[in-house]
């Protein structure tokens, strides 16, 4: 069994990695994919001015890849913690840390990150922490939590409080 545990520095969040580690220890054929979603990209670095000139367009091209992937790579380093501590806490519990991977998204809607992570890497169950919403949020379905619940069709989903 392939399982994604979606993670940021939430209590919520520590309790579900708590619970998975707790609950599948001792179960050998679970693999658990540890992500975490960076926050969004600077506007800066979603697109370049522009020029008439291809060659110049080209350029510009380029070099916002390379900023975008420094940019990538540096809040990757800088959050790297959240991951160490949710893969710590998880292997504290028992769980074989042979069996832990470790990954970072970068993309604005977290929800679609986690689905597209889940699909990718063929996980058959996302685990999240339910995260504090406003009443708002929870009449309108704005959460991270109600868009997995609404669009995470063929998952297991556990949320964890």
């Amino acid at each position: 069994m392939r399982i994604l545990l979606a993670v940021d520095e939430s209590e919520n969040s520590h309790r579900a990695v708590s619970y998975v580690g707790s609950l599948l220890h001792r179960t050998p054929d679970v693999t658990v994919t540890i992500f975490h979603v960076l926050k969004p990209m600077p506007r800066e670095l979603l697109e370049h001015g522009g020029s008439e000139n291809p060659a110049e367009e080209l350029q510009l091209g380029r070099q916002l890849r390379q900023d975008q992937q420094a940019w990538i790579q540096k809040e990757g380093e800088s959050e790297s913690q959240v991951l160490n501590r949710a893969c710590e806490t998880l292997t504290q519990g028992g769980f074989d840390r042979s069996r832990v991977t470790l990954k970072t998204g970068h993309e604005d809607d977290i929800a679609r990150n986690i689905l597209e992570e889940a699909r990718n890497g063929k996980h058959e169950t996302i685990v999240v922490g339910r995260h504090g919403t406003s009443r708002m949020k929870r009449l309108f379905g704005g959460g991270v939590t109600d868009q997995l619940l609404r669009d995470a069709k063929g998952f297991a989903i556990w949320v964890i409080e």
